[in-house]
Parts: C-alpha cells; structure tokens; sequence
C-alpha cells in the first residue's frame, strides 16, 4: 500500500514576486475597472512571475504552495486590487486542479508551454452533458466566469445526463461564446461575465468528477478536493481588501489630523477604528488558526473531519461578513472624499461584491451552526451541505 502523499511548501518566493507587482497592480487598477478587466500590462506581468501556477503541480512545473503560503500571496494580490486578487485567486484554483485531477491526454496538452495557461468559469451551477464515445457533448450557460477575458480554457460545471453525476468540463476558450453582461456593484475589472456552450464535445481526459478529492499527480493540498480548496483563496481575498479598507482610512484620518472638526480629532472615531480593527484581526486569525489545522492534518496524511471542514467553512463566512462591515464604517468615515469616484470608493464596492459569493452566503453559516451546536449526528458536509454521511 502506497503511502498517502506529503503537503508539499515552496517558501515565500511567489510571495515575493507578488510584493514585487503591487506598483504595477496599483497603477493598473483604476484602468481596470474602466475597461471591465485586467489590463494587459498586470496579466503580462502575473505570467511572467508564474503567480498563475502558484496552485499547479510540481510535476507540471507549477510551485503547488501550501494552503498558508497560497494565502499570504492571494492576500498581497488583494491588498494591491481586489479585482486582481480575485482573478488569480479563480484562475489558479481551476489550472491547479486540472492538472492534479484531469487525465494524462489532457494535462500533457494544455501544460506544455513554457508559461501556465489561464483558466475561468464556473463551477456552483450545471450545465448539461450527454455522455458519446470517448466523451461527453456539453451545453449550458454559466455566470461570473472571473478572468473568461484573458482565458484559454473554460472550466464548467456539467450534470451527466441520466447518471446522477456532476464534472468538471475544461473545454478551449474556442467552444464558448461570451455573452459580455459584466456590470456588477464592484469586482468590476475582474470580467466575470456570462458564457454559454452549445454542443461542444469534450474528450473524457478533459473531465473529472466534481467531488475529486484524490490527486493524479501533486501532493496532498488536492486531497481537499475543489470547494475546500476555493475556500482557500477566498478566504485570503477577505483578508487582503479588510487591510487594505483599515489602511486606506487610516491615511485619510492622518492626512486630516489637527484641522477642527475632522475624524482625527473624534473620540467617537477612535473607538470605532479600534473595534473595526480589532474585529479584523480576529476574524484573521480565525483564518490562520482554521488553516494551520488544516495543514497540519494534511502533512499527516489524514483527511478532514467533519469539524474542521465546518471550521474552514465559518472562518471564511465570518472573514467576509466581517470585512464588508469594515467597509462600511470606512466608507462612512470617509466622508464626502468616500462619496467620490476614488480608492475607498472602489474598496466598499468591492468588498459587497465578493461579500455576495455563495460561499459567504447564510446557507453556509446556518450549516456551520447546526454542526457545532450539536444538531447534525452522523452528517458530513456534501459540498455547501451537510447531509447524511453514506454508511
């Protein structure tokens, strides 16, 4: 019996290249929102520095980083732009994951080039797939496809027609028609737009079973399986845009110190920034204890139990909700210079924006509370649910 695999760690390289962007990030960023996307210098550059492979394989040349180490870089993103963050954070996920769980016809053609393809689409809402000969014929439209602008490939969520059974489809950017309705709250430059696909076959080595939670190649990050590890980068893109948001006002309130009437002076605002910033960081470290736990049963070579999965689960939920009212006392505090087209501004967009996620939705904390409170005997969590665990 062969033994289960080791939670690889690639030190803080990627970390430090992340740092290295935050200028270009920054200087792009109003030009991103405008545009609706990333701009071409940002995506050039995060290929360049291989941030797109930092969830991919070692065996396919990616640095596979561990679930900290993918947060202190998914955190750094955010921190420079949310919208950037976001993108990378939804597109690593998906070339992570192809290449630990899809076949070997599939990953030596879509990781052969000298730099990791992008990926986008989306995996909460199926399509439909017709299983034919060596493959399936895939149609559907799916929403909030983050990065569909700058992808080559498209990975969607499918039900097999007749067998109960939900995959993952990678299909080429060539077999999607974007629908182009991109015109949310916030997160504007991340293009998560609408795609559709119609009839489009796609080769069994380009699919895996959604609930994969055993790697074909890589370590044992991808024995977490794809929700737990999206909850990973989300989670870092909580904690990113929250500093950001507490920094960004802490420059305003400085930039105002010693004039009459301004927040600097207010014993009111003192108080406040101290509960924001304290909630902050509990809801981080709530983050950091839940994921150390979590590395620590992986390096062991032990899955989740059902409470940890719970734990990842609430401190996400909490991080978000946490963050969006760290927004709003921001953005109150801000006055007049919030109220304009501006940094903090753009921050309380998008910080709502991503609070809208499913994963930070109340379905998910109604669940966590039932598990912890006791109510949920011989259950285990089915993806955004607990249901009864199969005997």
């Amino acid at each position: 019996m062969s033994e289960p695999p080791r939670l690889h760690t690639a030190g803080t390289a990627a970390l430090d290249r992340a740092r290295e962007l935050r200028p270009l990030i920054e200087s792009e960023a109003a030009a991103g929102e405008m545009m609706g996307r990333l701009t071409t210098p940002v995506v050039e550059a995060l290929l360049d520095t291989g941030l797109f492979g930092i969830w991919v394989p070692v065996p396919l040349g990616g640095a596979e980083l561990s679930p900290r180490e993918l947060i202190a870089v998914f955190e750094e993103l955010s921190y420079a732009d949310p919208s950037t963050g976001w993108v990378v954070m939804a597109s690593a996920l998906e070339s992570g994951t192809a290449g630990a769980y899809l076949g070997d016809e599939a990953v030596e053609r879509m990781f052969k080039g000298p730099r990791t393809p992008i990926f986008a689409g989306q995996g909460t809402r199926p399509g439909t797939a017709v299983r034919e000969d060596g493959g399936f014929r895939l149609s559907g439209r799916w929403s909030f496809a983050s990065g569909m602008p700058h992808a080559q490939y498209v990975h969607s969520l499918g039900a097999i027609e007749g067998a109960g059974e939900t995959r993952i489809f990678i299909t080429p950017i060539d077999d999607v028609t974007m629908l182009g309705n991109w015109d949310a709250l916030g997160l504007r430059a991340t293009g998560s737009i609408d795609y559709a696909i119609d009839g489009a076959f796609v080769p069994e080595s380009q699919t895996h079973v959604f609930d994969r939670n055993e790697p074909l190649r890589g370590g044992a990050i991808y024995r977490l399986g794809i929700l737990d590890l999206a909850l990973i980068g989300h989670s870092a893109w909580a904690l990113g845009i929250g500093r950001r948001l507490l920094d960004e006002l802490i420059r305003h309130a400085g930039a105002r110190a010693g004039r009459p009437g301004q927040i600097a002076g207010s014993d009111a605002f003192h108080a406040d920034f101290a509960r924001a910033e304290a909630a902050y960081r509990a809801a981080r470290a709530l983050i950091h204890e839940t994921w150390d736990d979590t590395e620590r049963t992986l390096d062991s070579g032990r899955r989740l139990d059902v409470r940890q999965e719970t734990m990842v689960r609430l401190a996400l939920n909490h991080a978000t909700s946490t963050v969006a009212q760290v927004a709003r006392f921001v953005y109150t505090s801000g006055g007049t210079s919030a109220l304009r087209d501006g940094l903090i501004q753009r921050l309380f967009r998008d910080a709502h924006a991503g609070a809208a996620h499913i994963t930070s939705g109340p379905r998910f904390l109604q669940e966590c509370g039932r598990e912890l409170a006791g109510l949920a005997p011989g259950e285990s969590w089915q993806v955004f649910e607990l249901q009864p665990s199969a005997t």
